[in-house]
């Protein structure tokens, strides 16, 4: 493999979604990101050439890139969640483009689940809208660090500094009364071009970044819990091999944290200690491993662990909690309301057990950000507050602390759908 290949492997991945409401121009803007990065084949441009051509278009439709359904360039609207890869000299990128119209919310919580960072679009004739508080509700539910705020097609509103300071200050209202740490704003005209990924002319009084700068260079290293050592067992490796007749391997991911050979630790929920012998990726043996590192541990003493079993530092700051009574709050995504009392299958890290619902406590009007006591039956794209038994302890943490032990998803198991996504509080 040559050093460049190698350092392309080895470059920083980061993840970020982008919501805003209708026609804000979501998937213009990555269309804009690819092609002015260069990161779009001659065939695939061709294609979208062909396509705006025969939808009538007077220039190349960039949005097209991403609106892969055919319902969705017939309409002109994103429906489901598009997955666009692509990359700089340096760091790589996957983009969730999700929709932004209120029945497709639960496809904006897939697609945010695990971003680093959000772009929300805010058209600069419209300002903040209904739609621009759900989203930044969402993004701040999810615990993503870093919220870029776009004000796009400012060519429409003649590039004016106050439109842009004005929607700038309103937005900074949404925000103050979320759970943001980091927010960002830059003009925009994803159309034209201006300050995605190369500067404007057109707008001086900005010196700010562009986006692809701050894309490129946002610090994202600290994003995950390196504190707390989590490692969900995800298989037992026995090879029972000539080569290999007493190996039995841990395998699994690194939730969270940092793990060492000779490290103590504790396996839950045994309470058996041990030290970590090795740790194998692959061919080769690390010294240490961190989160997110898909590897195999062993132990020093031979210990009875099975799938669904978790592995901790002995001496770990915070443990994860031991519960069967969760609170949470959740996304509803099922046609079918959520039944109280119901019996749903609920999946955490590598761990299936049968939970009961026990109660909602109140769902979320995101549009007024207010809590809404009265009509607790949830429906799809419903945010709500919910409590849940278990039938057997599972090993957790809250949500904002660790985003990978902090979540759920439940399963209805007569049709095995996924019915939810559940943040622990």
């Amino acid at each position: 493999m040559s050093g460049k290949d190698t350092g392309y492997l080895n470059m920083e991945l980061l993840r970020f979604t982008t919501a805003g409401s209708v026609d804000d121009g979501k998937s213009t803007l990555i269309g804009r990101l690819l092609y002015d990065s260069k990161a779009i084949f001659e065939d695939q441009m061709e294609a979208i050439e062909r396509a705006s051509a025969r939808l009538g278009g007077e220039q190349v439709n960039l949005a097209l890139l991403t609106d892969g359904l055919r319902a969705e360039r017939e309409q002109g609207i994103t429906i489901d969640v598009a997955y666009r890869y692509f990359a700089t000299p340096k760091r790589k990128f996957i983009i969730a483009d999700t929709p932004g119209h209120l029945q497709y919310t639960r496809n904006m919580v897939t697609g945010a689940s695990t971003a680093n960072a959000a772009i929300i679009l805010i058209d600069a004739r419209h300002g903040v809208l209904e739609q621009t508080r759900r989203h930044a509700y969402i993004a701040s539910l999810l615990q993503i660090p870093h919220l870029i705020i776009c004000v796009n097609k400012m060519d429409l509103v003649d590039y004016k500094q106050e439109v842009f300071e004005q929607i700038s200050s309103d937005f900074d209202a949404v925000a103050s009364k979320l759970s943001v740490k980091d927010v960002r704003f830059v003009p925009i005209s994803a159309l034209e071009g201006d300050n995605v990924v190369t500067r404007s002319e057109k707008m001086a009084w900005y010196q700010g970044p562009t986006l692809l700068y701050i894309l490129e260079n946002i610090h994202i290293g600290s994003d995950i819990n390196r504190d707390d050592f989590r490692f969900p067992v995800q298989y037992v490796i026995r090879p029972q091999s000539k080569d290999w007749p007493d190996y039995r391997g841990y395998a699994g991911r690194v939730a969270s944290g940092v793990v060492a050979v000779g490290d103590k630790v504790l396996v839950l929920p045994s309470g058996f200690t041990s030290s970590v012998k090795s740790i194998d990726l692959y061919k080769d043996s690390l010294q240490r491993a961190f989160a997110p590192q898909s590897l195999t541990i062993t132990l020093e003493d031979d210990i009875d662990i099975s799938r669904g079993d978790m592995i901790i530092k002995e001496v770990n700051g915070i443990p994860p909690r031991v519960e069967q009574n969760i609170d949470m709050m959740i996304c509803w995504f099922n046609e079918k309301p959520m039944v109280p009392g119901g019996k749903y299958a609920l999946k955490h890290t590598t761990t299936e057990v049968r939970c009961v619902i026990k109660d909602v406590q109140y769902k979320m009007d995101i549009n007024k950000l207010d809590k809404e006591y009265k009509d607790l039956t949830v429906r799809m794209n419903d945010i709500a507050r919910i409590s849940l038994r278990t039938t057997k302890p599972i090993f957790i943490d809250a949500y904002k602390t660790n985003r990978m032990t902090g979540s759920v998803i439940l399963i209805d198991e007569g049709t095995n759908e996924t019915v939810a996504a559940g943040m622990i509080l």
